[in-house]
């Protein structure tokens, strides 16, 4: 009877230390970034990729079904977020009978935001010739007349037109940011980033599996003392 000998712990960690550790390093990169919550545009963002990609129309109730798995867009925001696109103009809303369906398409959602941005553009227009007249005419009262009601009036209306521009400017930077070109770059980004983890499960599974064979390790120890999550899998 031949005597099997397992290496031990020391030998075994110096045999596969320069392959696995960076591996577990990336693992567990991988599942900080998978706690850590997206913020509320990144939501956005995601749910306006759902409606395009799809093309079909949704109930709530699918679509906080849906959003979690395809997404990663938790149940409990989908509501909000979702009737966040739809005041935007971004999102369609209709009650057809007794449901409620939600639906976009790219065509649309790209001419809403270019009437948004033509009307956003044209208010700072309207507003910039307001503030150029009211700085004129308060040139002309500042003459002689320091404390006078007309002064002070002008100046409140300087400053509330200052306000109102200042308003304009960042919501047209926030509807500039919803372009196809972001959702276009993020689609990428995204993809990259499920190639990236995909290869790295990959290694870890093949490392396990030449582990197993070489050494007769049972899956379960090797999983426990490199701390390799037991659901890891391909993300599709």
């Amino acid at each position: 009877m031949v005597e099997c000998t397992l290496p031990t712990r020391q030998q075994l960690w110096k045999e596969i230390c320069s392959t696995l550790f960076p591996v577990a390093v990336q693992v567990k990169q991988n599942m900080a970034a998978r706690k850590k919550g997206l913020s509320l545009e990144e939501k956005r963002a995601k749910m306006l990729e759902l409606f395009y990609e799809s093309k079909e129309f949704f109930q709530m109730k699918e679509l906080e079904k849906i959003a979690p798995k395809k997404k990663g867009v938790i149940s409990q925001s989908v509501k909000e977020v979702t009737q966040s696109l739809v005041n935007d103009g971004l999102v369609e809303c209709e009650k057809i009978g007794t449901f409620v369906c939600y639906w976009a398409f790219p065509s649309k959602a790209s001419q809403t935001r270019k009437r948004r941005i033509e009307d956003l553009e044209h208010s700072i227009r309207t507003t910039e010739t307001k503030i150029a007249e009211a700085t004129v005419e308060l040139q002309k009262q500042l003459k002689g007349k320091e404390d006078s009601k007309i002064r002070s009036e002008l100046l409140a209306l300087y400053e509330k037109l200052q306000e109102e521009e200042k308003d304009l400017s960042e919501r047209l930077d926030k509807y500039a940011q919803c372009n196809s070109e972001v959702i276009a770059q993020v689609k990428v980004r995204a993809e990259k980033a499920r190639e990236n983890v995909n290869r790295w499960t990959d290694n870890i599974l093949s490392i396990k599996k030449w582990c197993k064979s070489k050494f007769g390790m049972d899956e379960n120890v090797l999983d426990q003392q490199f701390e390799i999550p037991v659901d890891l899998d391909y993300i599709e």
